[in-house]
């Protein structure tokens, strides 16, 4: 019995060296996760706290703030918090965020774009399909992207069909009761 133990040890390293790669990778994800969050809410208290009129002068002041990004991950921040310039009433233009009204607008035209398209939802553990009609994934997609949820990972728009992915610890059923919360519409 002794022989078959040394001959376990090395399956036994190897399974134990794979779980904790899986820990870290879900470790670092998650870190990330958290890392954006925080940097979101600085850059909406920036923008409402100064007068910012490039992205060069808000990435400084993140940078100032301990933030560690490059312009791309700016640019994408700035596109998902659905940040606009605004004349500020000299010769410049200014960063703002969109008023509550606004979003309430947009978040609308969304859920009609959404209902537009939409022929059926359903989840398997983390992925959710919503299948469309001809040519409509792509505006249901954007959609479920611009109504900006925190549960959604990411998403995949075909033709007649698209994927939604939920991030850790969020299960596609419950990501479509908040959807049916927002939208009663859906069956």
């Amino acid at each position: 019995t002794i022989k078959l133990a040394f001959l376990y040890i090395p399956k036994i390293e190897k399974i134990c060296k794979n779980v904790n790669k899986y820990t870290f990778y879900k470790n670092t994800r998650l870190n990330k996760l958290k890392e954006r969050d925080s940097r979101l809410k600085a850059i909406r208290k920036l923008i409402k706290n100064n007068k910012i009129e490039s992205q060069e002068e808000l990435l400084l002041l993140l940078t100032k703030d301990g933030f560690e990004l490059t312009q791309a991950t700016l640019s994408r921040d700035l596109k998902l918090l659905k940040v606009g310039k605004i004349a500020d009433g000299r010769d410049g233009y200014a960063y703002t965020l969109p008023t509550e009204e606004e979003s309430k607008e947009s978040t609308h035209i969304f859920i009609q774009d959404f209902l537009r398209g939409y022929i059926s939802i359903e989840a398997s553990g983390n992925i959710v399909v919503i299948k469309t009609f001809p040519g409509h994934a792509n505006p249901v997609c954007n959609a479920i992207d611009n109504m900006n949820f925190e549960e959604i990972l990411g998403t995949v728009a075909g033709d007649n069909c698209m994927f939604a992915c939920t991030k850790e610890g969020v299960t596609g059923k419950q990501f479509i009761e908040k959807l049916k919360k927002l939208i009663p519409e859906i069956e």
